[in-house]
């Protein structure tokens, strides 16, 4: 299985990952850490489950000190920090959870070699026959057909629309992350603003999904491939308040669905901890967002048309 989120490729079983094809190092013991958490990404993986994982359930280790060193190395190698994580994120009390969008691709090159098995009706001596093809060939050949199935699913994408041809976007509950309940009501109620704001943005081009119970979930068991089903949406938005270096960040994610590509991060700062106009900027940013990947988009694609 091989997973890619960002500039990296994760090969799991070699237990090697790569930034931009250079092969980073890293132990086979933050390997196989690595290896579950993007297994189970997006979800809470218990401490006890790392453990497992990483020396089995007959090793006796310092377990404490050995699964924070098997983190560290997994932060050290993607760049990442646990007081402001893009990759792992350390749930308080339950364990760590893979946080950034994460494509695997065994599945789908699985599916790809039995679908052209099928089409052209090979026996298996025929496949025999074809392994001696000149492997170059091979390459060039299935590269062909992965860009042009890749192109199709994209503009099959670009044209889904709910049943009056309206993009769909969801607008998920937003994240107070910074421990302090006096910013619930805040965060909460700011996820609805946006709402009301985008249903009065273009109407006839977007539809707006608000109050879905998938939508309601907290970060750390939210999935975004159960948005995108329960929904039927294009597009998801998401916000988390949460604690600076100094003072407080707001951030902005605006979503593609189909791959879960981040379209569009803004970080808000508010050095001082004031979050006085808070709900506008905010606000402006999605609409920002929405305007240049969904409205600027859509005109560009029936101009062309």
């Amino acid at each position: 299985m091989t997973y890619r989120f960002g500039a990296f490729e994760f090969d799991a079983d070699a237990l090697e990952l790569r930034k931009s094809g250079r092969l980073m190092p890293l132990e086979p013991q933050p390997a196989r850490a690595l290896a579950l958490l993007l297994s189970r990404a997006n979800d809470v993986v218990t401490r006890d489950e790392l453990k497992e994982a990483i020396w089995g359930a007959d090793t006796h280790v310092d377990f404490d000190r050995g699964l924070a060193y098997c983190l560290s190395q997994v932060r050290a190698a993607l760049g990442d920090k646990g007081d402001n994580p893009r990759f792992v994120q350390t749930q308080p009390r339950k364990g760590y959870s893979f946080i950034a969008p994460v494509r695997s691709t065994a599945n789908a090159a699985n599916t790809e070699r039995t679908e052209n098995t099928a089409d052209t009706g090979s026996t298996e001596a025929e496949v025999r026959r074809a392994s001696r093809v000149g492997s170059r060939s091979t390459v060039w050949v299935a590269a062909a057909m992965i860009a042009v199935l890749a192109a199709a699913t994209v503009v099959w994408l670009a044209l889904r629309r709910d049943g009056a041809g309206r993009v769909v976007i969801a607008v998920s509950v937003f994240d107070n992350e910074t421990g302090e309940a006096q910013y619930d009501r805040l965060v909460a109620g700011l996820s609805d603003l946006v709402v009301t704001r985008l249903t009065q943005v273009a109407p006839q081009r977007i539809a707006v999904v608000g109050n879905a119970a998938v939508l309601r979930q907290p970060r750390n068991i939210r999935n975004l491939k159960a948005v995108a089903a329960g929904v039927k949406a294009d597009y998801v938005v998401l916000g988390q308040l949460q604690p600076a270096e100094t003072g407080l960040r707001f951030i902005t994610h605006f979503i593609r669905l189909s791959d879960e590509t981040h379209m569009q991060a803004n970080r808000i700062p508010f050095p001082d901890g004031n979050v006085a106009g808070l709900e506008d900027k905010v606000v402006a940013e999605v609409e920002r967002a929405v305007n240049q990947h969904v409205l600027r988009a859509s005109s560009t694609e029936r101009a062309t048309r």
